[in-house]
């Protein structure tokens, strides 16, 4: 998965070279619209290299590719509360699905 981002190295007025990122967001698609008002930009495999700038595209091409992902390409499923924690570590973090039930 590719997510549409923008990036520029600039120089701060203390002189320090700074790199800023920052990932594009969309409305959101109809499952992602019940958890949020927005969502990441996702980028299709054959939209990469006009995203990237090697190969050619106009404004109106870029402009585009801003839109919610197909629903269709999507599955969503619940994870764990302990996924959105940094401080969780450990593996069960990726396989544990909490007291949700099986999908």
């Amino acid at each position: 998965m590719a997510l549409a981002g923008l990036w520029v190295t600039w120089r701060s007025p203390a002189g320090e070279r700074v790199r800023s990122f920052a990932i594009v967001t969309t409305a959101p698609n109809a499952p992602l619209a019940e958890l949020h008002d927005r969502m990441p930009v996702i980028l299709a495999p054959e939209n990469l290299p006009a995203w990237l700038g090697e190969k050619q595209a106009d404004p109106e091409q870029l402009k585009s590719l801003l839109a919610p992902y197909p629903p269709a390409d999507m599955v969503i499923w619940p994870v764990d509360k302990r996924v959105g924690d940094p401080w969780n570590k450990d593996p069960s973090r990726i396989t544990s699905r909490g007291s949700f039930p099986e999908l």
